[in-house]
């Protein structure tokens, strides 16, 4: 069966079911903006107990880090992701996930091969160009203080 792309694109969308964006959109807000409520709440806490601010908000990355790495392996962010979407990309739980979802999958093929390997397949792209920016950034602000 021969279709023109304009075919074939009709077909597709005949065929493919209809998203609620309405509540796609809905369920990304909560859940991601649930996601920054605990880093929030978890930022306070450590305010109170070390009122040193930039070391609080090291630590609350390091511990958002921890909790999205956690829920990985646990099978929970999976399924919160599920209903939240989008929202389940806020960058440092994201990042956990993206780090986390491949190592586990692939951990079968062996520690070097399987899981250091897989471990940066999303991730390094993000690090790579995360790195490039920064040094890009620094040199700016060495020339242009």
């Amino acid at each position: 069966m021969k279709m023109s792309e304009k075919q074939y694109g009709k077909y597709v969308k005949e065929k493919s079911p209809k998203s609620p964006l309405g509540r796609d959109m809905l369920f990304a807000f909560l859940i991601g903006g649930a996601i920054c409520t605990v880093g929030q709440v978890v930022n306070n806490i450590l305010l109170k107990i070390m009122p040193n601010v930039p070391d609080a908000s090291a630590m609350t990355s390091v511990c958002m880090v921890f909790l999205g790495a956690f829920l990985t392996a646990l099978r929970i962010y999976d399924n919160i992701a599920k209903y939240g979407g989008a929202g389940t990309l806020v960058p440092i739980t994201g990042f956990a996930n993206a780090m986390v979802s491949p190592a586990m999958e692939f951990k079968s093929e062996g520690i070097i091969t399987g899981l250091c390997t897989k471990m940066f397949t999303i991730a390094g792209p993000v690090i790579v160009f995360g790195l490039i920016a920064s040094y890009i950034y620094g040199i700016y602000l060495l020339i242009f203080g």
